[in-house]
């Protein structure tokens, strides 16, 4: 497994928010629904992306962005313009004043806005809950990552605007799959770009010596690793493996291994029915007892409230 791939493993789109909007100006909406994650794909017109820390960008024809949860950030035509409408969780849609907007704007399957013909179109996809992407992969990204449309070709946008307002058999799980392929290629292009700022452990891949030790504890978080059985692996010392990672990754390789094993048992936990039993055991645990102690230690709360609180 590649840097890339061990850090998009985790997203997996389920009866994604995706929907069409067609403005006209002026227009400006506040996005207060706590998503981790939302992808915003111009494809008419230009709109300022204007989160409440950070600085906006202005989106143009081809260009994508992706806004990392949960903090809000308002859309608009301009900078200057007054909102007209909130979003919050569940893609639930109002005025400012909180009248439901969802079915007085409602222009057909999965579009909305003033009208068929608007002046601005903006393709969005959002993915709804933490378990969806990988917090791994959340913590790689900035609060806002934009890709101008001369830095990027990704032959999925027609095929997400062709695709997103069809009402065929099936078209929801279509819709994710293709809403985690559009996530997968923009994420490939931002990181090979120099601002995105990789964290330390995707940068220490490319070392011949650490990033064979990442990639057997990414792929095989199982195995009853210590220090010295990654060292072997690696054909070095076991003080040579874990000065090096260190300094590399910013932390020593069984901190990185137990971190990489919660966050597993994190999405598991939220995405399966499995046992906390079957989840130790199938990230490295003995049982559910060493699991529920490591993950009480790191996160603050047990296995099973961690379940609850992503099932509410």
């Amino acid at each position: 497994m590649d840097a890339l791939a061990g850090l998009l493993d985790g997203p997996r789109a389920r009866g994604a928010f995706l929907l069409r909007a067609v403005l006209d100006p002026p227009w400006s909406i506040r996005i207060e629904d706590r998503a981790p994650l939302t992808l915003m794909c111009m494809t008419r017109s230009t709109a300022w992306v204007m989160p409440d820390s950070g600085d906006a960008v202005l989106l143009r024809p081809g260009d994508l962005a992706i806004a990392r949860g949960p903090d809000p950030y308002t859309c608009a035509d301009t900078p200057a313009s007054p909102v007209r409408a909130r979003i919050g969780p569940g893609g639930v849609c109002s005025t400012r004043f909180g009248t439901p907007l969802a079915e007085s704007m409602q222009l057909g399957v999965r579009t909305w806005g003033d009208r068929a013909d608007g002046e601005t179109v903006m393709l969005i996809g959002t993915y709804q809950l933490g378990g969806e992407v990988g917090q791994r992969l959340l913590d790689a990204l900035p609060p806002l990552a934009y890709l101008p449309a001369e830095v990027w070709r990704c032959p999925l946008l027609p095929v997400l605007e062709e695709e997103i307002s069809r009402d065929e058999p099936g078209q929801s799980v279509y819709l994710d799959r293709l809403l985690d392929l559009l996530l997968i290629a923009s994420l490939r292009a931002w990181f090979s770009r120099p601002e995105a700022e990789a964290p330390a452990w995707y940068r220490a891949m490319g070392d011949p010596v650490v990033g064979q030790a990442l990639r057997l504890m990414q792929n095989e978080p199982a195995r009853p690793w210590t220090v010295a059985s990654l060292a072997g692996e690696a054909g070095v010392s076991r003080a040579g493996l874990a000065r090096r990672f260190t300094e590399l990754v910013g932390e020593p390789p069984m901190a990185y291994l137990t971190g990489w094993r919660l966050s597993l048992a994190a999405d598991l936990l939220r995405t399966t029915d499995a046992t906390v039993e079957a989840v130790a055991r199938k990230v490295g645990y003995s049982g559910s007892f060493a699991l529920s102690a490591a993950f009480k230690r790191v996160r603050g709360v047990s296995p099973q409230q961690h379940r609850r609180s992503a099932a509410s």
